[in-house]
């Protein structure tokens, strides 16, 4: 079964929490390694759900800029 995958909010908020950890240079290289990648998936999801949400609002749009005429 598939994880869920975070609000985007949600993976955001981890992904600050990853940098943080990135940049204090204190994990050791196996850890960071994970990190990183973690990091790289939260952005794919993130970016994920921005498209979907534009793509939403691009669709509320032109319903709105229909009724409008």
């Amino acid at each position: 079964m598939a994880e869920k995958e975070m609000k985007f909010e949600e993976a955001m908020q981890r992904l600050e929490e990853i940098v943080s950890q990135l940049e204090a240079n204190e994990k050791p290289l196996d850890e960071t390694i994970s990190l990183f990648e973690e990091g790289l998936t939260l952005v794919r999801s993130c970016d994920r759900q921005l498209k979907a949400f534009e793509e939403k609002i691009e669709e509320i749009t032109r319903k709105n800029e229909g009724q409008n005429d």
